[in-house]
């Protein structure tokens, strides 16, 4: 399971080196807020933690989480209410007889005994939520199912805690009451106001990371709800970038395999019950017909096809480019729609490319004589997850002092060498693989690079070679007799 969590971890945090926990007596929470907004691929979780010193200089806060909500759990950030910056956090052990992690937080400044801070956790679960009941008819309604935890594990003792689950919709169909918690509330452990269930709140919680408090009190909780939207998952993103300095071009190309991860349909389609449920716009919402995407501006000779051929049946509203030196403030919106409706279980594998200038994701470096060009991790379906992606990124021929900057870790990258028409020793290739990418991933990576003066000409020599040699072949074929038997002169009559 460690290994497996390393793997995991990896793609979390960009610092794992093992610390010691801070002291249970280091601080304690004043209270502890967490907001579950519920979705279908994607949950996003924020937890604010109002800490307070009760030693001096303490300058560490552990935060606890269950194992089957880490694992879950696909993008994680710490920082203090107010502050874009998010703080360092490391990986510290697990508590002694639990099935749970210490997360580590470094504050900016150590805080006096009596200080205040409220520290804010954010994370994003995926394969998080799932389909019931499992299959669902045409025109049959779509509702999901949700397990968390009840207590939010802490080390600390805790003033008052209390989780709100919110749901896009007011259709709540069922949702798990608590049991054993007298100890911490006289009143209803758990209401519900409209799309809201708020479990708590519950006062005087002890260290709750200990096993002897999980057993006795900790225990799942579940909602059952209703979503009006597709639950995608991209099972499988191979996105290739290929940089030209001759055309000024950046090319990139997706290969996408999106799934429906809503309930399976039950039955057989009917194209009738569809035309008709769109006609009168009451489409059941676990049917995908159209998907909207939004790429960059300037973007040109995009193209849209499946295993079967070209798909015209999409929208493209292109933005124009930003004045060199500014910041593109506008997306050009794709309305892909596919070939068929993707019902529940089902697949739809398509490639989309397009090509963009060249000036609009790279700088040249005077100093050091670089090129340093940006290549987004991806381009976001709204409220999907990329179960397993590969990027890779070809730059020019002949590039030298090949540097990258990954936005966050990889779960493995190398450098060799790509091979296309026209090329004579290849071009260096940089792939990237990530597992479970959300859409706090669409960032980009970093590559710097220098072409030296003669690689530039490498192309042009290489292409002058090949006429040279194909001009050179036709000369000498020309001058080659094949005939196999010559036919004799005409003897003249005397």
């Amino acid at each position: 399971m460690l290994r497996l969590w390393d793997a995991i971890f990896c793609l979390l945090l960009a610092s794992a080196a093992p610390v010691l926990s801070a002291s249970t007596r280091s601080f304690e929470n004043s209270a502890i807020v967490r907001t579950i907004d519920l979705g279908g691929s994607l949950v996003h979780v924020t937890t604010t933690f109002a800490i307070k010193a009760l030693e001096k200089d303490a300058k560490e806060y552990t935060i606890t989480l269950p194992e089957d909500e880490i694992l879950n759990t696909s993008w994680l950030e710490v920082k203090v209410k107010g502050k874009q910056q998010p703080l360092t956090v490391s990986y510290s052990g697990s508590p002694a007889g639990s099935k749970s992690y210490n997360l580590d937080v470094i504050l900016e400044e150590p805080l006096d005994v009596g200080a205040t801070l409220n520290l804010v956790l954010e994370t994003v679960q995926t394969h998080a939520t799932r389909p019931w009941p499992e299959k669902a008819a045409q025109g049959e309604e779509q509702s999901l199912k949700y397990q968390t935890f009840l207590f939010v594990l802490s080390p600390y003792k805790t003033n008052v805690q209390r989780t709100k689950v919110k749901s896009s919709s007011p259709r709540i169909i069922s949702y798990t009451t608590p049991e054993r918690v007298e100890d911490f509330t006289l009143e209803n452990p758990v209401t519900k106001s409209g799309a809201t269930v708020t479990y708590g709140p519950y006062n005087n919680v002890p260290s709750s990371s200990t096993q002897a408090f999980v057993e006795k009190y900790q225990q799942p909780v579940e909602l059952h709800y209703n979503y009006d939207y597709p639950v995608l998952q991209v099972l499988k993103l191979r996105r290739a970038a290929e940089i030209s300095h001759w055309g000024a071009n950046i090319n990139i190309q997706d290969d996408i395999t999106l799934h429906n991860a809503g309930p399976e349909l039950n039955g057989h389609f009917s194209r009738l019950e569809h035309q008709t449920q769109s006609f009168y716009g009451r489409g059941a919402p676990h049917v995908v017909p159209m998907v909207t995407i939004h790429l960059p501006a300037g973007i040109r000779n995009t193209y849209y096809y499946d295993q079967i051929g070209n798909v015209s049946t999409s929208r493209l509203r292109v933005a124009p480019s930003a004045a060199r030196g500014q910041k593109n403030v506008q997306s050009s919106v794709l309305e892909l729609k596919p070939r068929y409706p993707i019902m529940g279980g089902w697949n739809y594998t398509y490639t989309l490319g397009w090509d963009a200038p060249l000036g609009d994701s790279a700088n040249y470096d005077a100093k050091t004589g670089k090129y340093i060009v940006s290549v987004p991790v991806m381009t976001e379906i709204p409220g999907s997850v990329v179960n397993d992606a590969e990027i890779s990124i070809i730059l020019p021929e002949g590039a030298i002092d090949v540097d990258y900057v990954a936005p966050f870790p990889s779960v493995s990258n190398e450098v060799s060498t790509h091979v296309t028409y026209l090329d004579t020793i290849g071009r260096p290739l940089i792939t990237f693989k990530y597992k479970n990418l959300t859409n706090r991933h669409t960032k980009p990576i970093y590559v710097s690079y220098r072409v030296p003066i003669s690689a530039h000409f490498r192309k042009p020599l290489a292409v002058a070679t090949v006429l040279l040699s194909l001009f050179t072949f036709a000369m000498v074929v020309r001058r080659v007799d094949l005939t196999i038997h010559k036919t004799a002169a005409p003897t003249k009559k005397m």
